[in-house]
């Protein structure tokens, strides 16, 4: 059954479409015969081409527009630079990457998807060497600088590894200038348990007393009945020692005399 203009007419007023543009007729002329019952087999097939026909012709009357196309061209130029940005942070990231790339889309004129964000994941948690922080803040800086237009939250990301890196070369130092110093206390530590062993070892040997020097000086003066040139010198020996400790040749006091 064919339409008259009056019957598309009120079909269009029907299903709510009073400002239908010629373009659009066609497409809608095919909708509303597809619900119409079909007389025969002969018919049914007729009506399908007739419907593919304009489809082809509803789609043909839709080309983009100047200003759509060139929207187009932006959102893909958009999406490689989107994609190479955050392939450029998969690449330079090893080790610190957790995910990624994920990324959010627009829908163009075109009927297509297109990236227009993306994200990688970034382990920023600090480890338990400085060692480690040290390495660990310069690869994530190398990560987040690595494309060659970086965004403000790469370059936030990047200030994190900044920070790590120099924590860890401080807590470095310190633990350097404290093992330096361990070191060092233990090195003294040998040096003194060395020198009160030489002490203990020294006071352990045979000392001579004063006592001694002097009764020998006196035994030889008497043997001689008389001062001879050898007990004058020992007589002179005896009182410069017992001088030096504040004492008499006859005092009788000990003085231990170190070899």
């Amino acid at each position: 059954m064919a339409l008259t203009t009056a019957s598309l007419s009120a079909s269009l007023s029907s299903i709510g479409i009073s400002q239908a543009k010629g373009v659009d007729l066609p497409l809608l002329r095919d909708q509303n015969n597809a619900t119409l019952p079909k007389a025969d087999s002969t018919a049914s097939a007729s009506s399908s081409d007739s419907k593919t026909a304009a489809t082809t012709r509803y789609t043909a009357s839709k080309q983009l527009t100047e200003a759509q196309q060139q929207k187009v061209t932006e959102l893909q130029q958009i999406d490689r630079n989107v994609r190479a940005h955050e392939q450029a942070h998969m690449a330079a990231g090893h080790g610190v990457v957790t995910s990624g790339p994920n990324y959010s889309y627009t829908y163009g004129p075109d009927g297509k998807q297109y990236a227009t964000g993306g994200e990688v994941g970034i382990d920023t948690a600090y480890e338990r060497k400085p060692e480690a922080n040290i390495d660990k803040g310069i690869r994530i800086q190398a990560a987040a600088l690595a494309p060659k237009d970086p965004s403000t939250q790469d370059y936030r990301v990047a200030s994190v590894g900044e920070q790590m890196e120099s924590t860890g070369r401080t807590d470095l130092r310190r633990q350097q200038v404290e093992e330096q110093a361990q070191a060092q206390a233990e090195a003294a530590a040998q040096r003194e348990a060395e020198k009160k062993a030489q002490t203990q070892a020294f006071n352990e040997a045979p000392v001579n007393t004063v006592n001694d020097v002097v009764s020998n000086a006196s035994n030889s003066a008497g043997a001689g009945n008389g001062s001879t040139p050898e007990n004058s010198s020992q007589n002179q020996a005896a009182n410069r020692l017992a001088t030096a400790y504040g004492q008499s040749a006859t005092e009788q006091a000990t003085v231990s005399l170190f070899a």
